[in-house]
């Protein structure tokens, strides 16, 4: 509160006292008092005014500044007329009043709020269960019809089902704290788990997988880790390369928390684009590009780290360091040749982070996995061509 400011509320006051010591001043003056006697009472006026106002000020600037350091400790500030002390005067205990009731006001329309999206989010968690229940019924039936149309139909159904837990993730995001339990927990089977929730979706569009050996036990709750490795495998599939796209999962130890790094060798991102790709709603160059963006996946996967205290950031990675298909065969057949200089020959020298037994092998098995289901693909392809159409 500034000294003006109090000066110009307390002027009718002051030009008051001010008119009043003109009057006295008079009539002293009008009765015979020597012009001495006049001054040194319109000097004690004046001095018991200037210190009335003085110590006014003080107190009240005091008071006030009390108030803010209240205020800005308070995190729901709408509750300070609930602690703050009753004022001593009139007009000050109107405005407390005020507040009071605004505050109460306040109270009851966020509780109206917070009903109606606890109901909303109630609806939208059985609405997700209720969806689940022909998915699943869904997968069944194509698992069981095994054909090139129920491998298609199979990738969609997971494209629906990762839309439905995409939408109870969000309606769940905004209170982390009443479903999030931390314990300890195997990273290995969560990213695993990712994969198989994708693996119609990896397997529609060729996907190279490469996880190496991952660290054993951290502590995090597994089911919000693992729609988070959902939402950012989706969009890996989505801006994937267009020839032979590859997914590398790995981990680094830094001190004692472990880094959980997702690597591809898609279209990438643009430079422009990076500071705004965890914004809602924002889809960039690319996703003007891909109709079947939302910007929401992203915005979802910071929001969720944010509010579970996981450090989170997107960083450039050098391609080179993913396995292709045709690196994979070319590594294999150096491995296989007598006399090998596996320090000079080898095609894997250029991936200088680890050794080839943790990530030639599980490429090369990934490699004839998907070589095993191309070939049966075929092979029913075939048969299906042979077959007289009195026979199909």
């Amino acid at each position: 509160m500034s000294g003006k400011l109090f000066l110009k509320n307390h002027l009718p006051v002051i030009l008051l006292n001010l008119l009043g010591a003109l009057a006295l001043s008079l009539f002293l003056l009008a009765v015979g008092n020597d012009i001495q006697t006049v001054l040194f009472i319109l000097t004690a006026w004046m001095f018991v005014l200037a210190l009335y106002l003085a110590a006014g000020y003080v107190s009240r600037k005091k008071r006030l500044e009390k108030l803010l350091e209240m205020a800005v400790q308070l995190k729901e500030r709408y509750l300070l007329p609930e602690v703050m002390p009753v004022p001593d005067q009139a007009e000050e205990q109107v405005y407390y009043q005020l507040l009071k009731l605004a505050g109460k006001s306040m109270l009851e329309r966020i509780g109206e709020v917070e009903r109606e999206r606890g109901e909303y989010r109630t609806y939208i968690e059985q609405w997700v269960h209720e969806v689940k229940t022909p998915i699943t019924a869904l997968k069944l039936l194509c698992e069981n019809n095994r054909s090139p149309f129920s491998r298609e139909v199979l990738a969609e159904l997971e494209n629906i089902n990762r839309c439905a837990e995409q939408a109870l993730y969000y309606a769940r995001s905004e209170h982390t704290e009443k479903d999030y339990s931390i314990r300890e927990m195997s990273l290995a089977d969560v990213v695993h788990g990712a994969i198989a929730d994708n693996k119609y979706l990896l397997r529609q569009c060729d996907m190279a997988i490469t996880v190496d050996d991952l660290e054993p036990v951290v502590y995090a709750d597994d089911k919000w880790v693992r729609f988070i490795l959902n939402q950012i495998i989706s969009n890996a599939v989505k801006y994937r390369a267009p020839q032979q796209p590859a997914l590398h999962i790995f981990t680094e130890r830094s001190g004692d928390q472990v880094l959980l790094s997702i690597a591809d060798n898609g279209i990438g991102i643009p430079e422009s684009d990076l500071p705004r790709i965890f914004e809602k709603g924002f889809t960039g160059q690319n996703g003007r590009t891909i109709h079947s963006s939302t910007g929401i996946g992203l915005y979802l996967c910071r929001r969720l780290c944010d509010k579970l205290g996981i450090p989170s950031r997107v960083a450039p990675f050098t391609v080179d360091e993913l396995l292709t298909a045709d690196e994979i065969i070319n590594a294999l057949r150096c491995c296989a040749k007598p006399g090998r200089d596996c320090e000079e020959d080898c095609p894997m020298n250029k991936m200088s982070r680890e050794p080839c037994r943790k990530v030639l092998a599980p490429a090369a098995a990934d490699l004839i996995e998907n070589q095993r289901r191309e070939i049966k693909a075929l092979q029913f392809n075939l048969v299906a061509l042979n077959t007289p159409k009195e026979n199909r």
